[in-house]
């Protein structure tokens, strides 16, 4: 059976015809786009006109965020900033350490079990005025039970004297770059990168992995996906053992499951060899709708958790380099042997000497097996430089960048990380398009909060949460920003033959939008509201779930 919807407008991202009216469904596919008169000549059909006053547009792409925020929401809210749950509700940011100790104490009261570990996420001591959050500042929630608080940026882990002594990490002798030490010779209970960061979560309430989604989490996930536009999201860091695949697959194949997900093998924790050998498995166990056979690779940390690796001069504030989360020789053997067996590789880079790494890595590689469209992508690469955006052209590689940093930490990386010339041309995605590299922006959810068109509005208007422009020279249109959460992101993905504009034979997938994205201004673009999404033809409005 045929469905023909009817709009107000349908933004396509098809040149050949950027708007229409009406849009032909079946079979989960895209008949058709165009006028009604034109659609009709695929025969019988059913006329939709639910859609009478609102706008469609391609289902937004999220090419880089994380299904396990939808677990996240079962853990104390810690954030800075007011942010939605996957059921509407917006929860207050909390503006200072003593609040957060307020707010994760007010949890803990509520606790029956004496040992039961107690977690939260989001908390970001870069606004706090003493910029570190110690175990003993923890210790004030609770002496007898582990806490643990996981940092905005995912990359920090924060845990009282109890959660250490649990990992037997509460004494002298421990040399770690990834584990400060205080005056008395112990941990801070301040823990930097997986490798240390694991062990510890697990005893704070973490699971054993703690980047994985889990079966209400999942569920939740997708929740958010509707609510904000989205219908295929990355789950873009994952281990994926066979039973988080076996659920994968379960729970998406639910007729109600309302998103296509596509989740990538981090690298961490085995052998190149043996990565290579889990993802070519897991590419043939990928359905439509649980797509799996791709590496994310993560070079650095964070910059503003200062773990990210930058170039000389380095931080702004004299603070000593980054981490490295992975040897050279480990990027080197992982890109060959991906390259050869035609596997896409993600590449996490926020440091300009990251992206060095992965630049000359790539280069290397590609000599020995050439591919013309490997589409590797560096997701974040946040201090990219003019020199290596025209290296990467070169190289054929894709660009995912973080443009809501702008927003979130533009003030701090100004004054404190990286300095005023540095923060003013972070996530330079005009500069990347100008270089004719393929284009996605993100949120990195949950990071910051899911939702593209925030995204799109980002990357328009680099503003700060203090009102300042940061970066006019960087700024892209509204048109490319719709794109790169369209197309863009679709083609870093190597899925644009499916998703990302509305033209025939690809996925009916539709965000449902109240207002048009091309005709507010710029400004009103994250202020435009979603009525849900429609997802291989399946119709979800986000006040029903």
């Amino acid at each position: 059976m045929t469905t023909i919807y009817s709009a107000k407008k349908i933004i396509t991202m098809n040149p050949a015809r950027p708007t229409v009216s009406h849009v032909a469904v079946r079979d989960g596919l895209i008949l058709g786009a165009g006028s009604l008169k034109e659609l009709q000549g695929f025969g019988d059909y059913t006329l939709d006109s639910g859609f009478a006053d609102k706008i469609l547009m391609p289902g937004l792409v999220e090419g880089h965020c994380h299904a396990v925020e939808g677990k996240w929401w079962r853990y104390v809210y810690c954030g800075f900033h007011d942010r939605m749950d996957p059921y509407g509700k917006v929860w207050p940011g909390v503006t200072s350490i003593e609040d957060v100790i307020e707010r994760m104490q007010e949890k803990e009261r509520t606790l029956t079990d004496p040992i039961e570990p107690l977690t939260g996420w989001a908390i970001d001591p870069i606004y706090y005025p003493v910029k570190k959050i110690t175990r003993q500042q923890l210790d004030s929630i609770s002496t007898t039970r582990a806490v643990g608080i996981m940092h905005a940026s995912g990359h920090i882990l924060s845990v009282n004297s109890k959660a250490l002594e649990l990992a037997d990490y509460l004494r002298p002798g421990i040399e770690h770059n990834g584990i400060p030490l205080g005056e008395d010779g112990l941990p801070t209970g301040e823990l930097k990168g997986p490798d240390v960061m694991f062990p510890v979560g697990q005893k704070a309430g973490f699971d054993d992995n703690m980047l994985e989604f889990d079966e209400p989490g999942l569920i939740d996930f997708a929740r958010l996906c509707v609510r904000t536009g989205v219908t295929t999201a990355t789950d873009l860091a994952a281990q994926l053992n066979d039973e988080t695949v076996a659920m994968g697959a379960r729970i998406t194949a639910a007729d109600d499951f309302p998103v296509r997900v596509m989740s990538l093998r981090f690298h961490h924790g085995v052998t190149p060899e043996e990565l290579i050998d889990h993802v070519k498995s897991l590419k043939v166990r990928s359905t439509d709708r649980f797509r799996l056979g791709k590496i994310k690779v993560v070079a650095d940390g964070s910059i503003q958790g200062f773990s990210a690796r930058l170039n000389w001069p380095g931080y702004y504030n004299g603070a000593p380099n980054g981490l490295w989360y992975i040897a050279p020789e480990q990027m080197r053997s992982i890109y060959e042997m991906a390259l050869q067996e035609g596997i896409q590789v993600h590449t996490h880079t926020n440091g300009d000497e990251a992206t060095d790494l992965a630049l000359d890595t790539l280069e290397v590689a590609l000599k020995k097996h050439s591919n013309n469209n490997h589409r590797f992508t560096i997701q974040h690469g946040q201090l990219i430089n003019a020199a290596q955006y025209r290296r990467m052209e070169k190289l054929n590689m894709c660009v995912n960048h973080f443009a809501n940093h702008h927003f979130y930490w533009g003030d701090e990386h100004y004054d404190l990380t990286v300095g005023p010339e540095r923060a003013e041309r972070m996530n330079a995605c005009r500069t990347a398009l100008d270089n004719n590299i393929p284009l996605a922006i993100h949120s990195d959810a949950p990071i910051t909060p899911l939702s593209p068109l925030f995204t799109a509005w980002c990357a328009v208007n680099r503003l700060t949460s203090s009102g300042r422009t940061q970066g006019e020279y960087e700024k892209i249109t509204v048109a490319e920003a719709l794109r790169a959460i369209t197309l863009g992101a679709a083609y870093t993905l190597d899925m644009d033959n499916e998703i990302g504009s509305i033209e025939v034979g690809k996925q009916a997938d539709f965000a449902v939008l109240e207002d048009d994205p091309t005709e507010v201004a710029a400004m009103a673009l994250k202020d435009i509201k979603v009525w849900g999404t429609v997802q291989a033809g399946r119709v979800f409005a986000a006040s029903d779930i």
